[in-house]
């Protein structure tokens, strides 16, 4: 792997497993390891799988007046998520918003009671943090935890696992978050994941990230799983991927994330707009949007992959849409795709057409996620 690229706290770990390891959002990162992507789907989808997500940004925004109202409000001025109305100890899915109502990226934001964590991805965090500290100073100190790894544990079986250690696990529910002591290490535990499965995410100390994943990874249950099968994973959940199924063009109305923006920040709501393209995704909200984020299914085994054309006919016309993620679906056994089309065609069972090796296969809107979900609610 290339020098210039970051190494995250599990590093070594991944070597010594035998990972197959890549470039990703400028970390070198596990894609596989010696079982295969289709087999840590699998494992992950019936028992436990562990993921190192710790290239993603970890922030801390913390009120200056030590009230969480006003960080709350703060925050309400960058993401269309009503970020007031979350209680303590629990976490809400979300995103930042351009002047035109695009996508700068999305995350989760978690009240820990006298602070909020913000996780963002690692390919944005720079640009995140920097628009964090610009927006929310000076009502807010916005703290960047470069210490930090951070383990996702996902699988049916998390939760058995993970009680061994952390027995009060077992009483959290979908979208919790805690702040807990793991083997003596001060560590987050949410129970969130983005595989579709019950699971948690455990953002730890860097100097213990190595131990912490090893006791994991000791328990019959657990295997490594790589990057591979968390594209996987997520695809058949119905997840988007930022930078291929979201961006700076596309809306959260367009993306079909409109269930995480609350009544709170919508017309009418007690703190109506007041974010980056308001008047923009609020439109939206009332009137719908011109294109539309979709499941698709495809006849064979082909997976149809990202940027391949969608057509309205097998033959002649012009695209009318685009293929952003595309693989194949392990637990389904069976090519699954997301794509974007106008929304007179986004209802599930329309039959489209996608190019595949320069020629048209047969394929059809479908409701997601593909796999039913297995969260704790």
């Amino acid at each position: 792997m290339s020098e210039t690229l970051h190494h995250t706290p599990l590093f070594s770990l991944h070597e010594t497993l035998g990972a197959r390891m890549v470039p990703f959002a400028g970390y070198a990162m596990p894609l596989q390891y010696a079982d295969g992507i289709m087999a840590e789907h699998l494992h992950t989808r019936a028992h436990a799988g562990l993921f190192d997500v710790s290239h993603m940004g970890q922030v801390i925004v913390r009120p200056r007046d030590g009230d969480m109202a006003s960080a709350a409000r703060a925050l309400e001025r960058i993401v269309p998520v009503d970020v007031l109305g979350l209680k303590r100890g629990r976490q809400r899915y979300g995103f930042l918003t351009n002047a035109q109502g695009g996508i700068l990226d999305d995350l989760m934001i978690a009240n820990l009671g006298d602070r909020f964590l913000v996780v963002v991805n690692a390919a944005c965090k720079a640009q995140d943090i920097a628009l964090m500290e610009k927006a929310l100073v000076p009502d807010c100190a916005v703290d960047v935890l470069t210490d930090r790894g951070l383990l996702a544990l996902q699988g049916p079986e998390a939760e058995k696992v993970l009680a061994r250690l952390l027995p009060v696990v077992a009483t959290m529910k979908f979208m919790d978050v805690r702040n807990e002591t793991l083997e003596g290490v001060d560590v987050i535990v949410a129970r969130s994941g983005y595989t579709g499965e019950d699971g948690f995410e455990i953002s730890v100390p860097a100097l213990a990230a190595d131990h912490i994943a090893r006791l994991l990874l000791a328990e019959p249950e657990v295997k490594p799983v790589g990057l591979g099968a968390r594209d996987s994973l997520r695809l058949e959940a119905g997840l988007c991927l930022y930078g291929a199924d979201l961006d700076t063009t596309t809306t959260p109305v367009e993306g079909a994330l409109e269930w995480a923006i609350q009544k709170a920040r919508r017309h009418g709501g007690a703190r109506e707009g007041g974010f980056p393209g308001a008047e923009v995704v609020l439109r939206q909200l009332e009137e719908g949007a011109g294109r539309r984020r979709v499941g698709l299914l495809a006849e064979g085994r082909a997976p149809i992959r990202h940027g391949a054309a969608l057509f309205a006919a097998a033959e002649d016309g012009e695209p009318v849409g685009l293929v952003t993620s595309g693989a194949f679906g392990p637990s389904l056994k069976a090519p699954v795709a997301m794509g974007y089309v106008p929304t007179a065609l986004a209802a599930p069972g329309t039959q489209l057409f996608a190019e595949l090796r320069g020629r048209r296969v047969p394929v059809k809107v479908a409701a997601m996620p593909f796999v039913p979900a297995g969260f704790k609610r």
